[in-house]
């Protein structure tokens, strides 16, 4: 069959990237299809950004496993792909001797999964590594850090994309079946492929697409958490993530330093069945900033700047207990098919072994060739902003475009843009812009630049006002003329 893919990745996001890039070390063809127009619209983009130090996991479980190798990776990882990755550590917060006891019994649990750099604290040692906390001491993981979600999902994807590996957007899987040479047919919004095998890494569609596979039974909710972003002035006084005492299930509302300075502070936990649903009601703001500030009392209306939310795809039993994460190839019902299903938190930590694992289970099945021709290393756009007087001043010389600033708040230059617009993937809509560059996310949130970025859109790609997207099919920035030039 001459269009046969080797391999076909259901879902683009974080971790069907990470399954694209590490399959791209081998000598396949594959292709990724994504039912939105980027790879990081829906849970890749939407949650904490905190890479976890595995002691919140059971004993024993894939989730501390893959938490703890990723966690442990990720340094290399962010050097590889150029992405931003800072170790700042984490604290978790506590007042009582119940507190105490449940820490205690977190570290024992963290160490026995192997997570390294835990260690209890007092409330002196606290207040050296965040002064502006409330607590009468905590339980520090040195070894905890953030990072840029939307950096570190496009950045696996790009590498994927210069490794070989093809991304179909705007490609929603509606129908699967099988021929009689056992090669899988998948039909998606934009027309049929096929593959010998097939990797279900859907995220929030993951029980959809199970049960196209034949592989039913599992019963998948989604937990929607919102946040609030504070602007950057609020930054300094948040030196990394606090966290309240953890319960069983829930790792509480906390206050999470972001890459770029900001600071969130969420998420609750809302049990939803609608997986599109991304609103944030004005009483889950106000409950966030008030179970917040008892941890942080520096939550003022005056520093909101926008909020979002994400929803995790939670694999549950019958009694809607949480279950590990479901790595599997069931040989009898959907042969050649990787099925992952309620990969939710830490998935972002454990993006990458989440994907080695899966692709180990395939290599039991098959023998896979090395692509000698991989290269594992991805160089992202430079941020001006960050660069020394004298780098931004040669950078300038070498091409005016960085002297041109285009968003004010962010300081991002024409120069960054124009290779936003051109990046390797061929996403053009706004947010995809945004992602790359933090245009339109500073105070203003693109009342100063978003016109002027889609005039560049228009320009750079030859699209008409009425093609530009916000984010989304339908997202039109414009649909026509208010008025015709003379």
């Amino acid at each position: 069959m001459e269009n046969l893919y080797d391999v076909l990745v259901i879902g683009g996001g974080m971790i069907g990237s990470a399954v694209a890039r590490e399959l791209s070390r081998y000598d396949l063809r594959i292709g990724v299809l994504e039912k939105n127009l980027d790879v990081c619209y829906e849970t890749s983009g939407r949650n904490s950004a905190v890479v976890h130090g595995g002691f919140a996991y059971d004993t024993g479980s894939l989730k501390a496993r893959l938490c703890v190798e990723g966690n442990r990776m990720m340094g290399d990882l962010a050097k590889e792909l150029d992405f931003p990755f800072l170790r700042c550590g984490k604290v978790l917060v506590g007042n009582t001797k119940e507190d105490m006891e449940t820490l205690k019994r977190t570290m024992e649990q963290g160490e026995a999964n192997g997570a390294v750099g835990l260690e209890l604290i007092d409330e002196e040692r606290l207040h050296e590594l965040v002064p502006a906390v409330v607590g009468k001491f905590a339980m520090f993981s040195s070894r905890s850090g953030i990072l840029d979600p939307f950096q570190y999902t496009i950045a696996l994807a790009e590498n994927a994309c210069e490794n070989g590996v093809e991304y179909f957007f705007d490609s929603e899987v509606t129908g699967i079946g099988r021929d009689e040479e056992g090669n899988y047919h998948l039909a998606t919004t934009q027309g049929e492929f096929a593959c010998r095998w097939v990797v279900n890494a859907a995220g929030l569609g993951c029980k959809t697409i199970s049960d196209m596979l034949g592989i039913e039974g599992y019963r998948v909710i989604g937990s929607k958490g919102d946040y609030i972003i504070l602007d950057k002035r609020t930054g300094p006084l948040l030196p990394m993530p606090v966290y309240p005492v953890p319960s069983n299930t829930y790792m509480g509302i906390h206050v999470t330093n972001t890459i770029d300075g900001n600071v969130t502070i969420g998420p609750n936990a809302d049990m939803v069945s609608d997986f599109r649903y991304y609103g944030v009601p004005q009483e889950n703001m106000d409950y966030l900033a008030e179970s917040a500030s008892q941890l942080w009392p520096h939550i003022h209306k005056a520093d909101y700047i926008r909020n979002y939310s994400g929803i995790l795809p939670k694999w549950v039993d019958e009694q809607g207990v949480i279950q590990d994460f479901k790595i599997e190839i069931r040989d009898e019902l959907a042969p050649r098919a990787v099925n992952l299903v309620g990969i939710e938190s830490p998935g972002l930590t454990a993006a990458v072994p989440i994907a080695r694992y899966a692709i180990e289970q395939m290599k039991e099945r098959e023998e896979l060739r090395e692509n000698p021709a991989f290269n594992p290393c991805r160089k992202g756009i430079v941020r001006f902003e960050s660069l020394s007087t004298e780098e931004q001043e040669k950078l300038i010389r070498e091409n005016p475009d960085y002297g041109e600033v285009i968003c004010r708040c962010e300081k991002v230059t024409r120069a960054e843009l124009l290779q936003a617009i051109h990046n390797p993937l061929g996403v053009s809509t706004l947010v995809g812009i945004k992602y790359r560059t933090r245009s339109m996310m500073g105070r203003c949130q693109g009342g100063y630049c978003q016109m002027r970025l889609e005039q560049m859109i228009e320009e750079e790609l030859g699209k008409k006002e009425t093609e530009i997207l916000y984010a989304r099919q339908g997202s039109q920035v414009f649909f026509g003329k208010v008025r015709e030039e003379a």
